[in-house]
């Protein structure tokens, strides 16, 4: 069953969290690779997108907020798209559009960024919004400083930490057919106004920088932390090798129904008001084509079918309610 683990080191500036995607993640697969039209993913692909919905599982855990994150990835490469969206209960699907094929060894910019077009977007949408309030939506290149590609995932998203949270981040994540996994070290935000400015200058404040030595040393541990060894054994194993020389506070996992699961947002609904959306004239061009319109689900495969009648329908407004003291003959 997945899992998720969240840990602080007692007394430090530190906290973790450990996601191991088992049933959540092979049941993504499964949906895909039944697809007739498209087919399982390639192995790059799938390393990819299980890294994905593994980080975006943790860094929804990481924020206090009522609402969906989505991350997605967008490039200039075979891998036109790679999207997956977390809910605030941790239920969570994933897609990603393939075109062409994909060499075994694929990498990352070849993917993606084939000529540093490639961005990675992470958009918070809040359930509630007030009257104009846009979601929130932080974008990074898949490039470094130095105009150079990156090739790992964890890397790009640790600089997107940086940047959106002002907060030292690090990420160690691995995906196969069985399991997408991730870890999360994170150095905790001192209080008051002064560290987000980055302009910590009181004396209060210098022992909490001395602190970052804390950090670094339970990233760089962290960091020793292999694909395998992520992929094959339990959190208590994991969390013991990495950290038996630290104190730690663990809380309890959450799975089930309280933790990371599979699940589809999509509805006949919303479907309709899509077809809608392309317009009429588009709308019977397919049905006089095909017989009937039918939209596939991209997250979880679900067909919906419109035949003529259902098409029609859909752009009949409502008749209008007879006005008040009329008769109806």
């Amino acid at each position: 069953m997945s899992q998720l683990h969240k840990f602080i080191f007692d007394g430090l500036p530190v906290r973790g969290m450990l996601v191991q995607l088992t049933d959540t993640w092979t049941e993504i697969l499964r949906r895909r690779a039944a697809n007739t039209e498209h087919g399982a993913y390639p192995a790059p692909l799938l390393d990819m997108l299980g890294q994905m919905t593994a980080a975006a599982t943790l860094m929804q855990s990481n924020i206090k907020f009522d609402g969906s994150l989505t991350m997605q990835i967008m490039g200039d490469g075979p891998v036109k798209l790679a999207v997956v969206e977390v809910q605030p209960d941790l239920s969570l699907r994933a897609t990603a559009t393939l075109i062409g094929v994909l060499p075994e060894a694929a990498s990352l910019s070849h993917m993606v960024n084939a000529h540093n077009q490639g961005r990675c977007a992470i958009t918070l949408d809040p359930k509630t919004k007030f009257p104009g309030q846009q979601p929130y939506q932080g974008v990074v290149p898949l490039f470094d400083d130095h105009g150079q590609p990156i090739e790992r995932l964890s890397e790009v998203l640790e600089h997107y930490m940086l940047q959106s949270e002002q907060l030292d981040t690090t990420l160690v994540l691995a995906a196969d057919v069985g399991m997408a996994a991730g870890l999360l070290i994170q150095r905790l935000p001192v209080q008051g106004v002064g560290n987000l400015a980055g302009s910590m200058v009181s004396r209060e404040n210098e022992e909490a920088i001395g602190r970052n030595e804390d950090y670094q040393r339970i990233a760089m541990l962290a960091k020793t932390l292999k694909s395998e060894e992520l992929l094959t054994l339990d959190a208590d194993t994991i969390l013991r090798r990495l950290f038996w020389e630290e104190s730690i506070t663990r809380f309890e996992p959450l799975q089930g129904a309280n933790g990371p699961r599979f699940a589809c947002s999509c509805s006949r609904e919303r479907v309709a008001r899509m077809i809608v959306s392309l317009g009429a004239d588009e709308a019977h061009s397919v049905i006089e084509e095909r017989g009937e319109l039918e939209v596939a689900c991209e997250f979880c495969g679900v067909q919906y079918r419109f035949d003529p009648v259902d098409t029609a329908q859909l752009f009949v407004e409502p008749t209008r309610q007879a006005a008040p003291g009329s008769s109806a003959h």
